[in-house]
């Protein structure tokens, strides 16, 4: 995996197209947020009295917007998507082929520059979210698949003609994509705590937890304790000694809790801190205080994260704009502090700003030179940007704020064969080597359903150079992943696709 050779806190303004094609592959640490136009046949333009004034944009498609040249590069690098695009246009028509084109060749982009363990997080709202939904899942494989989150940006929207959309939807994607959980918790719901935490002492509310866990134990977990036997109902003593609570009662209650190795010595030292409540039956019990609490994951519907008010600090005077909250759930989500965010549309700011706030690196592009000045008021209202000894903004030491406006050039010293120009020289290439087959199945397939496969997996050491590409079909493709050639040719013949000798 190549360095990025885009630095942090960089702004480009233009064709984020162009730009994409000049930062190196697999360099985005771990995210990319991206919130594109929707294909909501609308116009957008910022007011006039906001820092955003002047910028504009059409959320309009139409078959001019299925470029030619993006729909060629598109049947070459990745046919999946272009026959979905063709189906989109029987099926929905000429507007969400031209959104879906316009799509499908950035995200080819997004994909090839985020490394294998990074997330992409693909805002929209039910116009396309479906197409999208489907793009997605041929790019990335159905696999990669995380979560289709549902934001309630609204509480109320009229709609005289069917029910009011009040939501939009956020596509979460990564092959080894993992969530902080502890980063992102939200409080319990009233009726939870209520219904579950019924009991109260000096200490406050609590719940009754078990001190056991299934099978029978051996050593001091299968020992009898306060005269009880775990043992008899095939169960052994499990006193917290790691996790949340553990850490909370360390930290309240009990000093140096979690150093206590002895399982028996756990239970003492919970029983002597009044942790233990001994019930009728004799089981003991442990005390689960709502203060220990830190509150639960949240779900894919995301209801408590409210939309930005009229008199909101961080309000451009953007109708998309998103909220400063939303984002930051994102990032924490799914990056640590020295990560890199990028986000494609930042012309409100919002991933750049979140991003800075949280300790990571990031880059913006937006096609409007409007964003470089959102960009800049946004960080006067919300950064602590340091001041110089005469008591101006430090700007310089932030190397931000500078509109690129010219492409960067990829430094990689892996060169990508599939790039545009070249991939369709490359798939002659390889299809005349392997006289017309798929290099799986074997069997003889018309070049433009094959796709290009390496041999060896990049996740695994494997190189862009062309001794390393091959052609396969979309279900051995789907088959082998990120495995070897060894493992497909195993799962093929258990399929009986391939012969034994094959």
């Amino acid at each position: 995996m190549a360095a990025c050779n885009v630095p942090s806190r960089t702004i480009f303004t233009g064709d984020n197209l162009d730009i994409l094609r000049g930062i190196n592959s697999e360099c985005v640490d771990l995210i990319i947020y991206l919130d594109p136009p929707f294909n909501s046949n609308r116009t957008y333009a910022a007011p006039l009295d906001s820092e955003a004034r002047g910028a504009e944009f059409d959320d309009v498609w139409t078959l001019s917007d299925m470029k030619q040249e993006w729909l060629g590069e598109i049947e070459l690098r990745r046919p999946a998507l272009f026959h979905l695009i063709n189906s989109a246009k029987l099926a929905h028509g000429e507007s969400m082929a031209g959104y879906l084109t316009f799509m499908s060749v950035r995200l080819i982009e997004l994909h090839r520059i985020l490394k294998p363990n990074g997330s992409l997080y693909l805002h929209c709202d039910p116009h396309a979210s479906h197409y999208l939904k489907v793009l997605m899942d041929a790019l990335f494989g159905e696999q990669s698949y995380k979560a289709e989150i549902t934001w309630r940006r609204t509480s109320a929207h009229n709609d005289s003609l069917s029910f009011g959309n009040v939501r939009d939807i956020i596509l979460f994607y990564g092959p080894r994509a993992r969530i902080n959980t502890g980063n992102i918790r939200v409080p319990l719901d009233p009726e939870y705590v209520e219904r579950f935490y019924r009991f109260s002492d000096e200490r406050g509310l609590y719940q009754l937890g078990d001190l056991t866990a299934p099978r029978k134990g051996t050593g001091e977990t299968g020992q009898i304790w306060r005269g009880h036997d775990p043992n008899e109902t095939g169960r052994q003593w499990n006193a917290p000694k790691s996790g949340a609570y553990a850490a909370w009662i360390e930290a309240n209650i009990i000093r140096n809790y979690r150093s206590i190795r002895s399982p028996l010595a756990r239970l003492n030292a919970l029983d002597a801190a009044g942790l233990i409540q001994h019930t009728q039956d004799g089981v003991p019990r442990l005390k689960r205080y709502l203060a220990g609490n830190r509150g639960q994951v949240p779900s894919n519907l995301w209801a408590d994260i409210r939309p930005i008010s009229a008199n909101s600090r961080e309000r451009t005077g953007w109708r998309t704009q998103k909220p400063l909250a939303l984002l930051e759930r994102v990032i924490n989500a799914s990056s640590r502090p020295g990560d890199l965010v990028m986000d494609p549309f930042c012309g409100c700011a919002t991933a750049c700003i979140a991003a800075e706030k949280l300790g990571r690196d990031w880059i913006g592009i937006d096609r409007l030179p409007q964003a470089v000045g959102v960009l800049r008021g946004r960080a006067e209202r919300e950064l602590q940007i340091p001041l110089t000894e005469a008591g101006e903004k430090a700007w310089q030491d932030w190397s931000i704020f500078i509109p690129q406006e010219r492409p960067p050039q990829r430094t990689d010293s892996d060169l990508d064969l599939l790039s545009v120009g070249e991939a369709s020289e490359v798939r002659r290439f390889l299809y005349a080597k392997q006289q017309g087959c798929c290099a799986g199945c074997e069997h003889e397939i018309p070049l433009h359903v094959l796709t290009v496969d390496h041999i060896n997996p990049r996740s695994r050491g494997g190189s862009n150079d062309i001794s390393n590409l091959q052609l396969m079909d979309s279900t051995c493709n789907a088959i082998k992943g990120d495995r070897d050639m060894n493992y497909l040719r195993q799962r093929l013949r258990e399929l009986g696709i391939l012969r034994n000798g094959g």
